[in-house]
């Protein structure tokens, strides 16, 4: 198929290019972007809508193998596409959990299947996510493996990190840590403050994510090796990074949706809804996060998806799963700080597109919309209203803390390859 999208306002950061125009796709690829083209088999008028690369997600949960009941391939993908992501990467923490390359390759065989968006694997850092020792990382590479991570756990054995670190520069991979310190985590539920006091809840001090971050700063700083912060949720945190990066510390770093706009105080409202991992934070350490968004501390934003069953999330707060099902909220709650003021619109394309993909450096992933690449793009109407309704979501995970919540920015068309695989049934796009 070859599309038209005409008079959208094309923002491709990477290019810096920020103007009403027409975009031309021809053979699955970007033909030509600029005014007036001929016409082409398929016309969208995209007046008055944003049109961005495809949004890349460094961090999701699709739950395939082993918990299909949570999510699969084809259900986590048909969410991203209606978020916008042309590109997830999926973490491993299945069962089994993505340790051997041939486990890789069924995940791949899978999405390759099953997906409507591209599926990029991450393999563990460790055999069995136990953190005992080193899982064959050579091999997975060779299996399509684009980084490691044992998230939802942290690799918490200083020598063992630091040799993950040194096989991942030899192979060219980032190691992805989930930054907790088990020893000051001690089964908390919630961040340790005046809420969860007044929860009396266990809580989670922001140290327990600070020592770890900065362990991790210190090894990559002696190995060379590159690491990647997951889900940063502190102002220490922020700091830390910064400092590093002025430093020459080969770091980078990713922070979600929900620890953008939302608080400990979330708990108070939503329950079970808004436990996650890492927790949510203070309004001080949001402000942070979005600071460091704003002067390129945090490079990149990630939903860290993870969907839940309804009976993961029941029960007593401190049994019920952590996570939040993000995909399908995450460009209306990321909107929220474009509209305020907070983060202007090309900074948030750009850490949803160009900036994740530099850190992935994949060859033919360029986050832009260059000439030549393949047509990976997402169209979204910047104000629309609408009302988060989690039986609504195509996930199989309907936890979020957003039920009920008004949004403005609304995804209304996902494109993978040149092919349409999400258009929202209420846009009268088609011109011809």
């Amino acid at each position: 198929m070859n599309l038209l999208i005409r008079n959208g306002r094309i923002i491709d950061p990477l290019r810096e290019i920020d103007h009403v125009g027409d975009l031309l796709i021809i053979n699955g690829k970007i033909a030509e972007v600029e005014a007036g083209f001929r016409p082409a088999s398929t016309v969208i008028d995209a007046t008055g809508l944003i049109v961005s690369p495809g949004f890349i997600d460094l961090h999701c949960h699709l739950r395939q193998p082993g918990f299909e009941e949570k999510e699969t391939i084809a259900s986590g993908t048909r969410a991203a596409a209606r978020g916008g992501f042309t590109t997830v990467c999926c973490m491993p923490n299945t069962n089994p959990p993505i340790d051997r390359p041939e486990i890789a390759r069924q995940v791949a065989d899978i999405a390759i299947r099953e997906g409507l968006v591209r599926v990029l694997i991450i393999g563990c850092v460790t055999e069995e996510r136990a953190g005992q020792k080193l899982a064959g990382m050579a091999d997975l590479r060779e299996a399509g493996v684009i980084a490691f991570s044992d998230d939802g756990n942290p690799v918490a054995d200083s020598e063992i990190m630091r040799q993950a670190l040194e096989q991942g520069k030899a192979i060219g991979a980032p190691i992805i840590d989930h930054c907790e310190d088990p020893a000051l985590v001690k089964n908390g539920v919630m961040n340790e403050g005046v809420v969860s006091a007044r929860l009396g809840y266990k809580g989670i001090p922001t140290a327990a994510e600070e020592r770890m971050v900065a362990r991790d700063i210190e090894l990559a700083k002696e190995t060379g090796g590159r690491v990647h912060i997951a889900h940063v949720s502190t102002a220490g945190s922020v700091d830390l990074i910064r400092q590093a990066k002025k430093e020459g510390v080969n770091v980078t770093a990713e922070v979600t949706p929900h620890h953008l706009t939302l608080t400990e105080e979330a708990v108070l409202d939503c329950g079970a809804q808004a436990k996650v991992n890492p927790s949510l934070r203070t309004q001080s350490d949001v402000e942070a996060l979005i600071s460091g968004l704003r002067d390129g501390t945090i490079d990149a934003i990630a939903t860290d998806h993870a969907p839940h069953t309804q009976k993961d999330k029941a029960g007593s707060f401190a049994r019920s799963a952590f996570g939040i099902s993000g995909f399908e909220t995450a460009l209306g709650s990321l909107m929220t700080l474009a509209h305020n003021g907070k983060l202007d619109l090309r900074t948030l394309i750009s850490k949803l597109t160009v900036d994740p993909a530099r850190i992935l450096n994949i060859s033919d992933l360029p986050g832009s919309l260059q000439i030549g690449s393949p047509a990976d793009i997402t169209i979204f109407d910047p104000n629309a209203e609408w009302t988060v309704d989690p039986e609504e979501f195509v996930s199989k995970g309907k936890n979020t803390p957003l039920a009920g919540k008004k949004l403005k920015g609304k995804v209304l068309m996902t494109i993978v390859k040149g092919e349409i695989v999400y258009r929202d049934e209420a846009w009268p796009l088609w011109m011809k």
